[in-house]
């Protein structure tokens, strides 16, 4: 980490967490982030679900959530870039405040509840985007929906053409009931229609599935059985968390979900029983935030992973470390590529 970031760290953990957020967002904006683009070599270079990465290093959804720093995004390292969550007409989410950084727990709590300008702001946004790279779009429901299901097919209908990849989001734990779309029946309602929608854009995308990290054994059985039968490309495992177990925080108490250091060990292990029971490659997340805990997600089971939390903590100079790690974990294991260590360590999540 550079003086500069260092100095920049500093001072917006000493600020409220939204508005260190925002701040984070304008200083990309400004040009004031990396500029070198992704590291990458043969050993980091991996395809899932047919997208070509430079490394399976990827941003999660909520960071940039409405699109707008997708030109610097491109050029801060990540493999992938997902943003959002997007949902058909603009909503203001929950009261503030909605978030909060657990600085003893490397971790944060939020309530966000999907706040966005919209699908229509996110598609003008979207059409304007970087040229190259992999960009996805995590799509949401409105609240007050009265057909929440069908929401996610709409938000794909009006942006899909800008994107590489969309991911449908039933795992907040933000907006009321949103979860309760993750049982059998409503998810292969739900994902048939957006799976329909999908087949009908000029150029079709691959379709992820975003689960909770709270789901039983018996729950995560149906929805890879509902995911094998979908025809969605993947599975990103996993969302927030709303256990609480083992945190020393002052805001250990607050309503939302929890990501960071304290989801890596529940999140790995259920992406870990997850590809025991599918074939789809799965996108590991949560807790994410050195080199050897990628490399434990792939080996866990994952072909690629995302991260967010922990760049409160490590800043954006983090991923180029991450990435360049991981490639010298894979090359000291005898690994010509990512592929080759999935899932090698799968057992000792089991």
């Amino acid at each position: 980490m550079s003086l500069i970031e260092q100095i920049g760290m500093r001072v917006l953990r000493r600020m409220d967490s939204e508005q260190a957020h925002g701040l984070a967002l304008k200083s990309l904006a400004m040009g004031l982030g990396p500029k070198s683009g992704p590291y990458s070599t043969p050993r980091l270079q991996t395809t899932v679900a047919g997208l070509s990465l430079p490394n399976p290093v990827g941003l999660a959804a909520g960071f940039d959530k409405n699109a707008t720093v997708l030109h610097p995004l491109a050029k801060c390292g990540f493999g992938f870039v997902e943003v959002g969550a997007i949902t058909p007409r603009p909503q203001p989410g929950n009261d503030k405040p909605r978030l909060f950084r657990l600085t003893e727990d490397q971790a944060a709590i939020n309530r966000f509840g999907f706040n966005n300008n919209g699908m229509e702001a996110a598609a003008r946004r979207l059409a304007a985007r970087p040229k190259g790279g992999i960009i996805g779009l995590n799509l949401g429901a409105n609240k007050d929906s009265a057909d929440r299901a069908a929401d996610f097919a709409r938000v794909l209908a009006h942006c899909g053409a800008h994107l590489d990849f969309a991911t449908v989001n039933v795992s907040s734990p933000n907006t009321e009931k949103l979860r309760d779309l993750q049982g059998k029946d409503a998810l292969a309602a739900l994902l048939a229609g957006v799976i329909d929608t999908n087949a009908g854009l000029a150029r079709p995308l691959p379709i992820f599935l975003k689960i909770a990290p709270d789901l039983s054994s018996d729950d995560l059985v149906d929805v890879a059985q509902v995911a094998n039968a979908s025809g969605i490309a993947g599975i990103i495992a996993t969302n927030t968390t709303l256990s609480r177990d083992g945190l020393r925080s002052p805001h250990r108490d607050e309503k939302g979900g929890l990501s960071g250091q304290p989801l890596f060990e529940k999140s790995t292990r259920v992406l870990a029983t997850l590809s025991t029971l599918t074939t789809l490659p799965i996108i590991g997340v949560g807790g994410v935030g050195t080199a050897e805990q990628a490399y434990q997600k792939i080996r866990a089971g994952a072909s690629a992973l995302q991260l967010y939390t922990a760049l409160v903590y490590g800043g954006v100079s983090l991923v180029d470390e991450i990435t360049r790690g991981l490639d010298t974990l894979l090359a000291r294991d005898g690994f010509a590529n990512v592929a080759q260590a999935v899932g090698t360590g799968r057992a000792d999540w089991l």
